[in-house]
């Protein structure tokens, strides 16, 4: 893909994805506004099934809404809740740990800067900067397993981690789509680009993508 082509890629993949299901953490923070849900939900998302996810998250939404409740739950009651998301126990400690940390420093709120964010037990730069993104609506590069795999799959970028894909597109991506790239990259890579034999006969982007690692496609 060409620099230049982003523009037309975007206006078509946003219309492409309008009717599907968006991703869960999507759905949660397009129902709530709410940064602490969007921090949860992420944070249970990771190494999951989007329906497991959402499931999970309304289970412990429903035991307890915002940072004060989920304190007061035992880390057992937690694991209960949010299982069988991938590594359950692991998450519900850091969960605990999280919500008694934004208790203690900031006054039970979720805090709005990446590098506090961060500093959070659990919290990794993808899902530090969707809470930017979907909780703040500041301007935030969202890099997962499908952001990284479809934009090294275009070729607009060249890169070996998802970490480095970020840096990348800071630098290249206008910033007018910084907010909405995750959610459209992760419909489109649930449904069309997937990561083995990609559907690449019923793809609207044909035409600007390189097929970059695609060695069977659908």
């Amino acid at each position: 893909m060409e620099e230049k082509d982003i523009h037309r890629v975007m206006r078509i993949l946003k219309d492409e994805v309008q009717g599907w299901d968006p991703p869960s953490v999507t759905r949660i923070a397009t129902g709530t506004k709410d940064p602490f849900k969007v921090l949860i939900s992420c944070m249970l998302s990771l190494r999951t099934k989007d329906e497991v996810t959402r499931r999970a998250s309304e289970r412990l939404f429903n035991m307890a809404p915002d940072s004060r409740g989920i304190a007061r739950l035992s880390t057992r009651q937690i694991q209960e809740a949010i299982y069988p998301v991938g590594f359950y126990r692991i998450k519900a400690k850091n969960i605990k740990k999280v919500c008694e940390i934004l208790i203690e420093k900031y006054r039970g709120d979720v805090p709005s800067k990446l590098e506090e964010l961060l500093s959070l037990p659990g919290v990794g730069r993808k899902t530090a900067n969707l809470v930017l993104t979907l909780g703040f609506g500041k301007p935030g590069i969202c890099v997962d397993t499908h952001v990284h795999r479809i934009t090294n799959r275009w070729g607009y970028v060249n890169t070996k981690s998802p970490e480095d894909t970020e840096f990348v597109l800071r630098k290249k991506l206008p910033e007018d789509y910084w907010i909405e790239f995750n959610s459209l990259l992760v419909s489109f890579g649930q449904r069309i680009c997937r990561p083995i034999a990609p559907f690449c006969s019923e793809c609207v982007l044909q035409e600007f993508c390189k097929r970059v690692g695609v060695k069977k496609s659908r």
